[in-house]
């Protein structure tokens, strides 16, 4: 009995053994093969060196002058070394960068990113078989971080180029790149989001990826699992200097568009509308009868722009660009700065609490941006107690510096605590909107306060610094 007990034990283990073991092959076989595509992509991906030079002046204090020796002492260079002639240079000093890229054409065209090459006196580009070039910037743009390269070769082996607009979140992808100096490292993941914003960066709408990327990844491909590059590795986000798991790369198709421009002509035109926006917070969307928050709100329409040609309004909320819903403001830079210019585009706006298409001209965005300062105004100010604020008129010569109306606003002296406090008024802020009002002085806002009525949330458009904002303001609970 024990030994039949034995035997059937003994054939359910084996049983049980060979199912794990069908059952981690079926796994294996559906994770993805990355061997074919490293094999197929690798050469077409390079390693890119760079040197700058710089040079450190050197002086005497002042009132201070090298020694007179005569020439040909033995000490005249000795001095020389040590204190230089006046304001002598040191020898130059090379400083050496690495990073990735990837040939885009047969004839030598790479691209890259602009943080790896943009101040570079001397490019190197290294292939995979050892071959080595120098290779040229033929132009680069800061605001996407896009630089075209090229270098003197003939059938050199090229990626294939994808869309990042098919990528679905959860998808797996490949890095190729040089991390720390280690050519041709394969890295995978999978893509954590898609159209992300950073603070820093207006006009790119990042895939973020949780793929290892580490200095010398910059400017390498993301691939996909057919084997097209859908994006250039740029960016990581890490409070330690390492990877943390959050890398962001620039859309393809973005580059291409800023490399097709840097070939023609060696500079990036971007579309502009000539309008500051901000994102609907959930007050502000209740004061604009909002059912939830999306959009951009128009905090500023600049003088003669295409948003001012076209009518565009301050506290106009922008639902749609071209059709393509606003969730939040940070969404419509990069479609703007990417539509373009001089052609039609449609906006779906919400003025007064009705939606409204209106056709606009994109224009191109000027390469300087304005600049305004703030000055003190003197003058008795208005309390407003029940919101805890006191407010003062303009001096003119603030208004002409802020490039406000020759009349209208009213300058905040002081806050108390209080329903401005919490809405985020602060002392200098100018209120130039109340309600969808524009406020003539601090005597008119004493008046558009009292006429509020029943309303328990406002929006107010504020003048901070050098640029407004708009501001949900609760009256009553």
């Amino acid at each position: 009995m024990n030994k039949r007990f034995t035997r059937h034990f003994t054939t359910l283990l084996l049983g049980c053994v060979l199912v794990a073991g069908m059952a981690g092959a079926v796994q294996a076989r559906d994770l993805p093969e990355f061997t074919q595509l490293a094999e197929r992509n690798s050469p077409a991906v390079v390693n890119i060196s760079t040197q700058q030079k710089s040079k450190v002046q050197r002086a005497l204090p002042k009132g201070f002058s090298m020694p007179e020796v005569p020439e040909g002492s033995p000490f005249s260079d000795l001095f020389k070394h040590f204190f230089g002639e006046g304001m002598e240079d040191f020898p130059d000093r090379d400083s050496q960068s690495l990073g990735s890229g990837f040939v885009i054409s047969s004839d030598g065209y790479i691209l890259t990113n602009y943080h790896v090459v943009g101040d570079a006196d001397a490019i190197q580009v290294h292939f995979s078989d050892r071959r080595t070039y120098d290779a040229k910037v033929i132009g680069s743009d800061k605001g996407s971080d896009i630089a075209l390269i090229k270098i003197e070769a003939k059938d050199l082996p090229t990626v294939k180029l994808g869309k990042s607009s098919d990528l679905k979140v959860g998808e797996w992808v490949l890095a190729i790149g040089s991390p720390f100096g280690f050519d041709h490292t394969v890295t995978a993941g999978i893509v954590s989001a898609k159209g992300r914003s950073l603070p820093s960066e207006n006009y790119v709408p990042f895939i973020q990826t949780d793929v290892a990327i580490n200095p010398g990844n910059s400017g390498g491909p993301l691939i996909n699992l057919d084997g097209e590059v859908v994006g250039i590795n740029s960016q990581i986000y890490s409070r330690t200097g390492g990877f943390m798991g959050l890398s962001f790369a620039i859309p393809i198709e973005l580059a291409v568009n800023v490399a097709d421009q840097l070939r023609d002509s060696g500079r990036v035109a971007r579309g502009y509308l000539g309008v500051l926006i901000q994102d609907v917070d959930r007050n502000l969307a209740e004061s604009f009868g909002m059912a939830q928050p999306h959009g951009a709100l128009v905090s500023r329409v600049m003088p003669d722009s295409p948003a001012d040609k076209a009518g565009l309004k301050v506290g106009d909320v922008i639902l749609e660009f071209n059709g393509k819903p606003l969730l939040n403001s940070s969404q419509l830079p990069p479609m703007v700065g990417t539509a373009r210019v001089e052609e039609e585009a449609t906006l779906l706006l919400l003025r007064g609490g009705k939606e409204k298409k209106v056709a606009i001209t994109v224009g191109r965005l000027p390469d300087d941006e304005e600049e305004v300062s703030t000055l003190p105004a003197i003058a008795q100010p208005d309390d407003i107690a029940q919101l805890g604020l006191s407010v003062i008129d303009i001096e003119p010569q603030v208004r002409k510096e802020l490039g406000l109306d020759e009349t209208g606003g009213a300058l905040v002296s002081k806050v108390s605590p209080g329903a401005a406090q919490e809405a985020g008024i602060n002392r200098g802020d100018i209120v130039l909107m109340f309600d969808g009002v524009d406020v003539k002085n601090a005597r008119h806002l004493r008046e558009l306060i009292d006429q509020a009525g029943d309303k328990r949330t406002v929006a107010v458009l504020i003048h901070r610094g050098d640029s407004p904002l708009f501001l949900a303001l609760r009256l009553k609970d």
